[in-house]
């Protein structure tokens, strides 16, 4: 579920109200992805964040020089720190093209509205309801859900969140439906 005529790894976006998992879901699902010899990056949707600290070099190149953008780069680690142009963050899809383009599939957390394949995460003790009910749920696009309630009428597969081997079971739907 791409833009036409971009080439972009497959995307699969953890959606769920704020305290509901998702961070919990993303992390075993990119480890048991990786730990299955896949290249996996990932995204992640945040609100007012700082990853750069006042006196640091960077923190000097964009603040004092001016930067619009600094990548920082290590031996073994990299960064882009910066602003967008317009103050407001391009299509995921873009992102991924532009930083993340040769991952095998980039798991990304949030992102509810862009029109990637996603797995819901929903417990009911956190919220009254879902994201998208049962009824309104596209098969196409949503390839599971992560739920107290799998009685729910769901046309998707629903996984128990307290299964012992969930993150085996995403990947294995995942690997089925977006790498083989």
């Amino acid at each position: 579920m791409s833009e036409p005529g971009v080439s972009l790894p497959p995307i699969v976006a953890i959606l769920g109200n704020k305290k509901s998992g998702k961070t919990t879901v993303s992390v075993g699902l990119i480890a048991e992805l990786a730990s299955r010899g896949r290249r996996v990056m990932s995204v992640k949707h945040g609100k007012h964040f700082q990853l750069d600290r006042e006196g640091t070099d960077s923190w000097r190149h964009r603040h004092e020089g001016g930067a619009e953008r600094v990548v920082m780069a290590g031996p073994d680690e990299m960064a882009v720190v910066g602003s967008w142009p317009d103050a407001s963050p391009p299509p995921l899809s873009e992102i991924v093209r532009r930083h993340l383009s040769d991952a095998e599939i980039v798991i990304a957390e949030g992102f509810r509205l862009e029109p990637v394949h996603c797995i819901e995460v929903y417990r009911s003790l956190a919220h009254a309801e879902p994201i998208t009910p049962p009824m309104a749920v596209d098969p196409e696009r949503q390839l599971a859900v992560v739920t107290d309630r799998a009685e729910l009428p769901w046309p998707v597969p629903a996984f128990d969140s307290d299964l012992p081997d969930l993150s085996a079971r995403l990947a294995d739907l995942v690997t089925a439906r977006l790498l083989e």
